[in-house]
């Protein structure tokens, strides 16, 4: 990756030796089972080109300076399965060098190739925190298991606990499978009206977390680039506090961006991407 247009943040750092870089962003540009707005594929290329605008500081410290780096497209070429697999060893090389995967989708499915990553890693007793509008609970969606709208679904039935958070979109099926898996959530209507900014986990989830953040959890007034925007979602501001208050109870091992959808002209979108997944970055060094 010779190119700093392909590289996050190229504009201003050079890339590093894989060794060398604590956060390893992992674009992954799969979009097979999206419902209905399209694009998602061509968000992780975007966000990196328009990460070539930011600044290293981030108003409170500078993440790059843990070290980032970029690595190739995962191949997202052939059958679900086979995609999962190639992101799931993806995910593992970068756990086995001791580093952060950093995803950046494409569509919400990928990141049951993430999790499956971490198991299969050995990364043991951690749980999910997602920020979303949709639950993602069904078992499965137009009739495939590995769909964005089924990936968390995955995840418990793995047996791993999850808290989710800001979701307003959810169907009677999700419900059951939110009590039969003991999911944890606080929904948009408890948190947007009285901007909660800040909440606790409980005592017992699992101290490690890795945190999937799906752009449609964030209100469209924000974020209208992805594919199925709900309102009523979190702020800009909000969002950034509510991984804060998550960071500062319970260790970070990865997170992932999804969902985000470039569109044409408005490259504002791009750029606020971009800066939302730099800014979690900063969040984790800062309380490392």
């Amino acid at each position: 990756m010779d190119d700093e247009k392909t590289i996050f943040l190229g504009s201003e750092i050079e890339q590093p030796r894989p060794e060398e870089a604590l956060f390893h962003i992992l674009p992954i540009p799969y979009e097979a089972t999206v419902s209905y707005g399209g694009g998602t594929g061509k968000g992780p290329a975007a966000i990196i080109e328009a990460s070539q605008q930011l600044e290293t500081f981030d108003n409170f410290s500078s993440p790059c300076e843990l070290g980032i780096y970029t690595r190739n497209a995962v191949d997202v070429s052939g059958k679900p399965e086979q995609v999962m697999d190639n992101i799931t060893a993806a995910t593992r090389e970068i756990l086995e060098l001791g580093k952060m995967p950093v995803g950046i989708g494409g569509e919400h499915s990928v990141t049951w190739g993430v999790i499956k990553g971490y198991l299969d890693a050995g990364v043991e007793d951690f749980g999910v925190v997602q920020i979303d509008a949709h639950a993602d609970l069904r078992d499965r969606y137009e009739g495939e298991k590995h769909s964005h709208a089924s990936v968390m679904r995955l995840v418990v039935e793995a047996g791993i606990p999850l808290f989710q958070l800001g979701i307003r979109a959810y169907c009677e099926e999700e419900m059951g499978a939110r009590d039969k898996y003991g999911v944890h959530y606080l929904d948009a209507h408890q948190l947007v009206p009285t901007n909660v900014q800040e909440f606790e986990l409980p005592e017992d989830f699992p101290r490690k977390v890795f945190f999937t953040l799906d752009v449609d959890g964030i209100d469209p007034s924000v974020f209208p680039s992805t594919g199925t925007p709900v309102p009523g979602g979190l702020g800009w501001y909000q969002t950034l506090n509510l991984f804060e208050s998550v960071a500062r109870q319970r260790e970070i091992i990865g997170f992932d961006l999804l969902e985000f959808a470039p569109i044409e002209g408005f490259h504002a979108y791009d750029f606020a991407a971009a800066q939302l997944l730099y800014k979690l970055m900063g969040i984790v060094q800062r309380n490392r």
